[in-house]
């Protein structure tokens, strides 16, 4: 007797959900495994059906992998992430700064489900919590989309910004003034996100933090051209790291054998090094004579020093010497 299409339908859909849900590679089901599974399901059917409906599946590019026994075992085989992808995803969303607690736990969970049912137990054991502070501001996720769609619409945004009192109240700045951009690109940069555009009111180009957008609307004014040779990576790093084109110079830096490996992630592993003695080794690398290039520096209590050029050396003893000034006051 033919089975009603319904039917059909119906335990197709049901062998593809059991077998992405379920299996992989370590958690194979036999036949008479997914017989039983429909049977709990009100489906009866055989093994010679069963196996038409696992060819027709891969047929239409389902990657549903057959192991040869008696019985023969099945599952599903490529997904769109592997397990160390997720981890690395779910870690990442978990100590995300600016995503808040409750969003990471959200999107953890969604992340998770993109497993097999086993590989779901192993990414809830290896998901660890961090004390980390985590942003409050649970309409970023809006921001966000809300920037994305004017950039792709071409649009100008309006929106006020948030700033802090000293007695930790969240407030407008400027008296709640709106501003006006042409957004030309969103970036995250040390667990931030950043609406890059020309402002309005500043008239250039400006970098807005997205966490600090509040009452973000997409007004109907086309938004003003970006210039033709804006480069994102470029802006960034003159913004945000220690390089600016135009005003870069090459320094010399003494700095402890043992601290290689943080001037290599600062200035990556094409930046110029000599041997200075048993203790030390001399770096030359291109920067941006600025307060953060200095803060860097800062941090290595005297492991680090600038040699040259006089500029840097004068500046960074200005700065020390302030600092001394302010902690005796």
């Amino acid at each position: 007797m033919k089975a009603e299409p319904n039917i059909m339908k119906r335990r197709l859909l049901l062998v593809q959900k059991l077998l992405y849900e379920s299996t992989d590679e370590q958690h194979p089901l036999t036949t008479f495994e997914i017989l039983d599974y429909l049977l709990e399901q009100g489906i009866l059917t055989n093994r010679k059906t069963l196996k038409g409906d696992l060819d027709l599946m891969v047929e239409c590019g389902m990657d549903i992998v057959t192991i040869q026994s008696k019985p023969n075992r099945y599952f599903w085989g490529t997904r769109k992430f592997e397990q160390a992808e997720l981890k690395l995803l779910i870690d990442a969303v978990s100590s995300s700064r600016f995503i808040s607690q409750r969003r990471s736990q959200t999107l953890s969970k969604k992340l998770i489900s993109l497993s097999s049912g086993p590989g779901q137990k192993v990414l809830k054991r290896n998901i660890y919590t961090t004390d980390r502070i985590k942003s409050g501001n649970e309409a970023l996720l809006y921001t966000v989309d809300t920037v994305n769609e004017a950039i792709t619409a071409k649009r100008k945004i309006s929106f006020k910004y948030t700033d802090y009192t000293p007695e930790k109240k969240k407030v407008f700045k400027h008296n709640g003034e709106i501003y006006t951009l042409s957004p030309y690109a969103l970036f995250w940069n040390q667990d931030y996100y950043y609406i890059v555009g020309y402002s309005e009111k500043h008239e250039n180009i400006s970098t807005f933090r997205a966490d600090r957008v509040a009452e973000i609307e997409i007004t109907d004014e086309k938004a003003v051209r970006k210039p033709k040779d804006f480069r994102i990576d470029k802006y960034s790093s003159e913004v945000f790291e220690m390089y600016d084109a135009a005003k870069t110079v090459k320094v010399k830096l003494k700095c402890r054998n043992e601290h290689m490996r943080y001037v290599i992630d600062r200035f990556g592993e094409k930046v110029e090094t000599e041997i200075a003695d048993e203790e030390n080794f001399f770096a030359y690398p291109e920067v941006a004579l600025s307060p953060n290039f200095y803060s860097w520096v800062f941090k290595f209590a005297g492991e680090i020093r600038i040699i040259s050029p006089d500029k840097a050396v004068a500046e960074i003893s200005t700065m020390a010497q302030k600092l001394i000034i302010a902690e005796s006051i």
